[in-house]
């Protein structure tokens, strides 16, 4: 059975698309069926491509990538067992949008690991090294919440 994921952050054209493109390859790798989407909690890039740094990061660690942004829609809550956000501000926005009858389980995307829960951090004015970083921790919170998933199908 699929476990189904949508990603978000604030434009989607940053965090999100990475963190939908690596969770799908690391996803991949490890064997899990997987349906993985990434939005935003605004439409500032609808019907944009990814920012050019996160396309070169993923290319640059093998990760493939292709997305056109969106905003998060009502209809999300209802076909996606998963909806994690970015930091805690798009969590709260998430969390204040989702309707009570709605089948998502709304969580941050850096709680899955082990510790604190983490946000990712916003790599936009950070040049390349931000989008690095992103990257890394978009690699280690997909493998937390597969393991996550691991678990849960185990219990």
């Amino acid at each position: 059975m699929s476990t189904s994921v949508l990603i978000v952050c604030l434009g989607n054209i940053c965090r999100s698309p990475m963190g939908e493109a690596v969770l799908r390859h690391v996803g991949k790798e490890r064997g899990v069926d997987l349906k993985v989407d990434s939005a935003g909690t605004a439409a500032y890039h609808t019907g944009e491509d990814p920012d050019d740094r996160t396309v070169d990061v993923c290319k640059q660690n093998g990760v493939a990538i292709s997305h056109a942004a969106r905003q998060v829609t009502k209809q999300d809550y209802y076909d996606f067992d998963y909806i994690l956000g970015a930091d805690t501000q798009n969590l709260e926005n998430l969390k204040r949008r989702k309707p009570d009858d709605s089948k998502a389980k709304v969580a941050l995307f850096g709680s899955f690991i082990d510790g604190e829960p983490e946000a990712i951090s916003d790599p936009y004015y950070g040049g390349t090294k931000g989008f690095k970083t992103c990257f890394k921790q978009c690699e280690r919170f997909s493998h937390a919440f597969l393991d996550h998933l691991e678990r849960k199908a185990s219990s």
